[in-house]
Formats: structure tokens, sequence, C-alpha cells
């Protein structure tokens, strides 16, 4: 007898899918997910220093500069010092980046819309309402988890 398929399960599938059209969207670019976020970010953050940078997606700053290297030399950002802090760098959208996010931005209001559209309209706040309460759970989980991992490593240490 088989499973029934559960709500994670298809939460898990949708995921999946989108990994998949990511995948095919930069096939052919030299764009990976973790530096599509870095460009997602500085598109909607505005120009930044790798420190905020790898705060703000939670990678280390060794992380960060391979990944701001990476898009420099593909010609999506550009560095500049810090106007006042002569130890830190400023990362921008270079300028033909920031037309190609606008483009990227128009395509995930589309995707948004052509999604929300195979709702029924009477059920899609209860959808996003929903949505909301998954992710603000998972969220706490994960918190839990890494407090927990974190407390381990500090008792073993």
């Amino acid at each position: 007898m088989a499973a029934a398929i559960t709500v994670l399960d298809r939460l898990l599938e949708i995921g999946e899918l989108f990994q998949k059209d990511m995948a095919r969207a930069f096939s052919g670019t030299p764009l990976t997910p973790a530096r599509t976020r870095v460009l997602w970010d500085l598109a909607h953050s505005g120009p930044s220093t790798q420190h905020a940078l790898a705060a703000r997606l939670e990678v280390s700053p060794r992380n960060i500069t391979g990944l701001v290297d990476a898009l420099e030399a593909g010609g999506y950002v550009t560095r500049s010092p810090h106007p006042t802090d002569r130890r830190a760098i400023i990362v921008s959208l270079a300028a033909s980046a920031e037309q190609f996010m606008h483009q990227m931005q128009r395509e995930h209001a589309d995707l948004t819309a052509d999604l929300l559209g195979a709702v029924a309209p009477a059920d899609r706040p209860a959808l996003e309402r929903g949505i909301d309460a998954i992710a603000a759970r998972l969220r706490e989980l994960v918190a839990v988890e890494e407090a927990r991992r974190a407390d381990r490593v500090e008792a073993k240490a």
C-alpha cells in the first residue's frame, strides 16, 4: 500500500521544481543559485559592504569573497573603496546587471501571478496565510536546532 502524499512531500516537490527551473533559466550563464542570491540581495538592498552582504546571506566572509570575485569577473558587480572605512569594500550591481535584475524581477512577478492563477481567488488569502505560517514555523524549528548544535559544540569545547 502506497503512503499518502503529505503537505511536506508537496513542499519538497515545489522546492525541487524551483531548483530545476532556476537551473534551466541560468543554463549557459556563469550564474549559480548562490551567485543569484547575491545579485538579488544587491538589487533589493543596494550597494553593500562584503561584510554586510555575507551577514545578510548567512555565509562566511571567505565564501562571499569567492562569490563576489566570480560575479565581478562576469561583469555583474563592481567593487569600490568604502568612503570612510579604508578596510571595507563596497559591492554594487554593474549597470548591465541592474537591467538583468529588473528583467528577473519582472519574471518573478509574472511567475508569482501565474502560480497564484492556479488557485481560486477566494482561496488565495488562506493559501498565503498558510504558507507564511509554515515558513515561520520552519524558521523557528531551524533556529532551535541551530541553537542546540551550538550548545553541543560549546559543551565539547
